[in-house]
């Protein structure tokens, strides 16, 4: 017998944790959305006293993220994207900013968070020439999310992957790595890797961060440029590489920007 939809949003609502932090909720806060809970906003606005810059930090990433999957539709000609690690939907979901540049693209999100997975309805809509789902499934899981992802997918053709704030909270920069690498493993050549993760570049920064840390929340790790670059090994990468994420291919609406440093690097890579 099938749960009817209220039973099985009832169950994923007991399912949600509200007594600690969650980094998913909080950045969905630091973003302006509405999908957070007090205990968020508290941290929050802690982390964002002892840090201001965090706020710029999670503006700069998202802004990264449709410019380079903006890039990838329009440029490099990618018609299908495996979103790993989606978060709370907000504005210029990777559907939306895929599906306005080709509206046959083709999209799979996924995560395994519960408020993530309350949410999924708004990451399903999709223009009616392309497509969109959503897999519950865990980053440590690489072979499951393609084998999941391949009923949505070419996986013969190239993929978008996009990995977004999620690899620091892998606890090893050595495990991060590895799964990198098997989900690249998985997808065609001629594929894209869009990557942005939060940079040890800034003390303020990584004591705002420790002390978050330490909240109970699950744990983010910053890591070095150079292991951020060590995600695209073995990939080409696109200009102007590595960069902090306000550097990467400034369009008119950040150009003003496209100078400023932030705790936040990342790039694009083709596989060849």
């Amino acid at each position: 017998m099938t749960d009817d939809p209220s039973t099985a949003r009832d169950r994923t609502v007991s399912k949600i944790d509200t007594s600690v932090p969650h980094s998913a909720r909080i950045w969905n806060y630091w973003l302006g959305g509405s999908d957070n809970y007090e205990v968020d906003r508290i941290a929050g606005d802690q982390y964002r006293e002892a840090f201001p810059g965090i706020v710029d930090v999670a503006r700069a990433s998202r802004q990264f993220l449709v410019r380079s999957i903006r890039y990838l539709a329009r440029d490099a000609g990618v018609r299908q994207f495996l979103d790993v690690g989606t978060g709370l939907p907000t504005v210029d979901n990777t559907h939306q900013v895929a599906q306005r540049i080709n509206p046959e693209a083709r999209i799979v999100y996924v995560d395994h968070d519960p408020l993530v997975l309350l949410h999924a309805n708004a990451l399903l809509t999709s223009t009616d020439e392309g497509h969109t789902a959503y897999l519950a499934a865990e980053l440590h899981e690489p072979e499951r999310i393609l084998a999941a992802a391949a009923d949505h997918l070419d996986l013969d053709q190239p993929v978008g992957l996009i990995l977004s704030g999620i690899l620091g909270h892998v606890d090893t920069y050595q495990e991060a790595h590895a799964l990198v690498r098997r989900l690249l493993d998985g997808v065609a050549p001629g594929s894209h890797l869009s990557l942005n993760e939060g940079t040890d570049t800034d003390p303020a920064y990584c004591a705002a961060q420790a002390v978050y840390n330490d909240s109970g929340a699950i744990p983010y790790r910053l890591r070095t440029m150079d292991e951020i670059r060590g995600y695209f090994e073995g990939l080409e990468l696109v200009d102007p590489g590595v960069v902090s994420v306000p550097r990467w291919r400034p369009d008119l609406a950040s150009a003003g920007h496209g100078r400023r440093e932030v705790g936040q690097a990342g790039g694009v890579g083709r596989k060849p």
